[in-house]
């Protein structure tokens, strides 16, 4: 396993990260503990240091399983932690977007709780709040890092002008987007952005919620989030997994899987630190680990690049 300065932190943090969102039923339906368990011993066996979770992420029920096992296993020590805090889950039944002062420390405090831990490694803003003043985010954010409760502090989801207003009072130390061969965007700006300032990027959806994992064919269903999603039924979907087939035969010429390609390509980037990738079971930590051993030739990596662009294009036009 490779691993990378986090921007300008002292955290060293290997290339793959161990994504937590899968454990969030509303989004991927209910996913077996006991497997998602083993698949962290097993990163933490292949050399992944670097475990990404979210209070929001079956509201505590994913920092509520990993601190269990961290409790039961141990091996807290052996991870850089991340975890995040946006919505308000504790107060009625719809969720809100809270980043005042006070609710940000009893969000820390309801995740150290939760993750049997005493200190949180990263904590990041899960997305924008644009109504609470970003002093008011530091004043908390001071406050728990006097305390010792946290080390350093990122943002998920925010654009350069969103961190520009944040980094005139506190060190953003982190960036969370989703990035892959079907979600560029982050290219033109946030990247750059992260470069020029020395922001660590530990980015999402590497294989764009499993689509680009090769596994999926013309005769798939999904009962979970994705089954609205254009790119993921009917002619939208059969364009891609064209494509993909296509780059299939490029991982083999690399000695690689077709999800293996995917997270390289992601990796190749100089702006990515780390990629997240979401594991339900240990197979899927163990057979992505590979991707980062080394990084695509500048040719291979433009002409994938052109190809899923090219195949996201005609897969959004054929669902409209």
């Amino acid at each position: 396993m490779h691993y990378r300065q986090l921007g300008s932190t002292d955290l060293k943090v290997s290339r793959i990260c161990f994504g937590c969102w899968q454990l969030s039923p509303a989004w991927w339906g209910e996913v077996p503990v006991e497997p998602w368990a083993a698949a962290v011993k097993a990163a933490r066996d292949c050399g992944v240091n670097f475990i990404d979770t979210a209070d929001a992420y079956g509201d505590g029920l994913a920092e509520t399983e990993l601190g269990k096992l961290f409790k039961r296993e141990g091996g807290r020590e052996d991870f850089v932690l991340a975890t995040k805090f946006y919505w308000n889950f504790s107060s009625g039944p719809a969720r809100y977007p809270d980043t005042t002062r006070d609710y940000i420390i009893r969000a820390c405090e309801a995740s150290l709780r939760r993750l049997q831990t005493d200190h949180i490694d990263l904590y990041q803003i899960h997305a924008w709040d644009p109504i609470t003043r970003p002093d008011e985010v530091a004043a908390a954010f001071q406050q728990l890092r006097r305390e010792g409760k946290v080390r350093w502090f990122g943002v998920s989801n925010l654009n350069p002008e969103q961190m520009e207003l944040y980094r005139a009072h506190w060190d953003v130390s982190s960036l969370q987007p989703p990035y892959s061969l079907l979600a560029r965007d982050i290219e033109q700006r946030e990247l750059p952005y992260c470069l020029r300032h020395n922001i660590g990027v530990l980015n999402y959806s590497s294989l764009h919620r499993g689509l680009l994992g090769g596994k999926y064919t013309t005769d798939t269903t999904f009962a979970d989030h994705r089954a609205k999603a254009p790119l993921f039924q009917g002619a939208g979907l059969k364009i891609i997994l064209a494509a993909v087939e296509e780059a299939k035969a490029i991982a083999a010429e690399q000695g690689l899987t077709m999800a293996q390609l995917a997270v390289r390509w992601v990796l190749t980037n100089p702006a990515i630190t780390s990629a997240i990738v979401g594991v339900k079971k240990p197979e899927h930590i163990t057979g992505i680990v590979k991707a980062a051993d080394g990084t695509l030739p500048q040719e291979l990596w433009h002409r994938l690049a052109a190809r899923f662009r090219q195949a996201q294009t005609e897969a959004l036009a054929a669902g409209r």
